[in-house]
């Protein structure tokens, strides 16, 4: 039975269109999970040499009791699509979270672009090797030249617009696993019939004949294997690539009738379902495809510059060098093979877009850290592409310089997810602080930030290309705040009862209304400030003030929907704010709002000594400074018409 279509949601939960079956949607998170099996067994014997099986199966410890019960609880938190970053997001305020998250998103974004450059790459390697494509024009086989035309199709289908996501992921999933079993299945049996290979990779890995080009360890017993597999794990930590991908198409999965948009029940427990069957069934092809690679291919095939060098299980399905496997195993199935590979590579590539395309429009717009065409999707595609097609040069197309960066960018996102976990355990629970504490989640947190300094350490270009990122993020985003710090930034105005709004709504009709900040906390009393505006502005005594008094909330937010409460204190009317991200903003919107009834009001405010250049700063990290200047600013833009404008005075 072929499985529904589906679309995307819009923005953070967002609507979907079409939601399905939880394990069709496995398979679109799967095509970057399982797709990783298409290099991830010869990187694995590149850096563990034929230690790779017994290094896998700690792999595979840590993938399900490590990484599967940390996602598990990142999926009930977060099962709008989110992931971790929103959860350290509602766990940190202020500039702080902000920080944090645009830190993440920088590493996101090395996560996302290397699976793109990286599958496509290794797509080019297997299309190379084939030996149909030997036919091709020489032009052809560059594998640089391959790389980048791979990246500009999938950049064009984006731009096309994608229907029926789950079907064409679901098909290449079915036939990419189904291939793969034959060809591990029968490398299985052939194991079994001939155990003699079994036996002589077990003593040269006795003797410590590792094919490692250092051993951080001196002998060759149990003891010493242990410890060589534990601090060589890093090295295989592409195999968790799959998990933040799980989290971020939660929205596609169908839950129960019952289930609510507050705590849609059935589709957390149907995603837990797909984050699990995903680990168990990688977890079951990663054993057996590094045992399968290590005994019976060739160490020098393995090798760098070796046939079977990124391509291991291709170099079996294609019947290459002397060990006869299969009569199966041949040009034509491994030729199968290859297209079914270079189809799921290319596709995580789509998987990867969609994640950048999910990722950026839900942060960085919502802050003010990106101009409004980050929110269009054929504007991100040409961007996002273009520094696609810069990482491949920069790489030179290469598979394992590129799975460095990879690496990295997939345990930072992970460790991310371990701290917001243990955070948001700790927050939920009662009792003393040590009873608070998630122990199980603190252990497997220290696994993971082990994991993580050990491949910043020996791998620094991930860390390099990942900080170039970071500053990218930085300072587009700052750039992007301050152009963007004229706009008006009100969602809307809520109101403390029902009086305040009757007395606002009496404000909009009052005639000729003057409007005067007067700053929380000040040492003059209102009757005072009263007194001196109006000796210093040449007011009438008749003439009607309103005083507002504007209190901030979190500044590092961009958008804002302030509390209103009106009071009648003494025959003078007071506007007071709350929850304000900037005083500026506040103002030229309830100057604004008032001017839609009537005249437009005016704002008189008091000279400031204030450095301009401090009083600038200010106001974009804080919310105030140069408030004045800017309130003018504001209602220029906002408002057009000169005859509809607030005025606003300085005494």
């Amino acid at each position: 039975m072929a499985p529904p279509s589906t679309a995307a949601g819009h923005g953070a939960g967002g609507p979907v269109e079409h939601q399905s079956f939880w394990v069709w949607v496995l398979c679109l998170t799967g095509v970057d999970y399982f797709s990783t099996l298409g290099y991830q067994p010869s990187m694995a014997f590149d850096a563990t040499g034929r230690l790779a099986p017994l290094a896998t199966v700690l792999l595979v410890l840590i993938t399900l009791f490590g990484a599967l019960p940390v996602y598990c609880y990142v999926a009930g938190q977060s099962f709008q699509g989110q992931g971790s970053i929103s959860m350290l997001e509602r766990l940190m305020r202020g500039w702080s979270g902000k920080i944090v998250v645009l830190v993440l998103l920088g590493f996101a974004a090395t996560d996302y672009v290397i699976t793109k450059t990286l599958s496509a790459a290794d797509a080019a390697e297997h299309l190379i090797h084939n030996p149909f494509w030997h036919d091709m024009p020489e032009w052809a086989q560059g594998q640089i030249l391959l790389t980048v035309f791979l990246l500009v199709l999938l950049g064009g289908v984006f731009l096309k617009g994608f229907s029926e996501v789950i079907g064409l992921a679901v098909t290449l999933v079915a036939v990419y696993l189904s291939l793969n079993a034959v060809v591990l299945g029968i490398g299985l049996t052939h194991l079994a019939q001939h155990p003699e290979a079994i036996s002589d990779w077990w003593q040269k890995v006795q003797e410590g004949d590792w094919l490692l080009e250092s051993s951080p360890v001196n002998g060759s017993g149990l003891g010493s294997i242990a410890l060589v597999c534990l601090l060589f794990f890093p090295k295989l930590a592409l195999g968790l690539s799959g998990f933040e991908t799980g989290v971020a198409v939660m929205p596609l999965i169908r839950g129960d009738a019952t289930d609510t948009r507050e705590h849609p029940a059935g589709r957390i427990r149907n995603a837990r379902k797909m984050l699990i069957s995903a680990a168990a069934i990688m977890s079951v092809y990663l054993l057996a495809s590094s045992l399968v690679v290590t005994t019976l291919i060739p160490a020098n095939e393995l090798q760098v510059d070796g046939h079977a060098a990124k391509r291991a299980l291709a170099y079996i399905a294609h019947g290459e060098g002397t060990l006869e496997i299969s009569p199966l195993f041949g040009k034509v199935f491994g030729t199968i093979y290859d297209i079914s590979t270079v189809l799921i590579l290319w596709f995580a590539g789509a998987s990867a877009m969609s994640g950048l395309l999910n990722l950026v429009p839900r942060y960085l717009p919502r802050y003010g850290m990106a101009p409004e065409w980050a929110s269009k999707i054929k504007a991100l595609v040409v961007l996002f592409t273009l520094i696609n097609i810069l990482v491949t040069i920069i790489f030179n197309a290469d598979v394992d310089k590129q799975g460095d960066a990879y690496a990295t960018g997939v345990m930072v996102l992970i460790s991310s997810a371990c701290i917001a976990t243990v955070i948001d355990r700790y927050r939920k629970r009662t009792g003393s602080a040590l009873s608070r504490v998630a122990w199980p989640y603190v252990l497997i947190s220290v696994v993971f930030f082990y994991v993580t300094a050990m491949i910043v350490y020996e791998k620094t270009v991930g860390i390099e290309i990942a900080s170039c990122f970071i500053a990218a993020v930085f300072v587009s985003s700052m750039i992007s705040r301050w152009l963007r710090s004229t706009e008006l930034r009100l969602h809307s105005f809520r109101f403390v009862n029902n009086e305040s709004h009757f007395l606002w709504d009496a404000l909009r009709h009052l005639e000729f209304p003057v409007l005067v900040p007067h700053r929380t906390g000040a040492d003059r009393t209102l009757a005072q400030k009263e007194e001196q505006i109006r000796l210093e502005h040449h007011l009438d005594p008749n003439m009607p003030i309103v005083f507002v008094e504007a209190t901030l909330g979190d500044v590092s937010e961009f958008y804002h929907s302030p509390i209103i409460e009106v009071t009648d204190e003494e025959g003078r009317f007071i506007i007071r704010v709350t929850k304000c991200a900037s005083i500026a903003h506040t103002l030229a919107s309830i100057a604004l709002e008032l001017s839609k009834s009537g005249k437009p009001p005016e704002l008189h405010f008091g000279w400031s000594d204030e450095n301009p250049l401090a009083m600038n700063l200010g106001f974009v990290l804080f919310g105030e400074g140069n408030v004045p200047w800017m309130v003018r600013e504001l209602i220029i833009k906002a408002e057009p018409d000169p005859t509809r404008q607030p005025r606003v005075i300085i005494g």
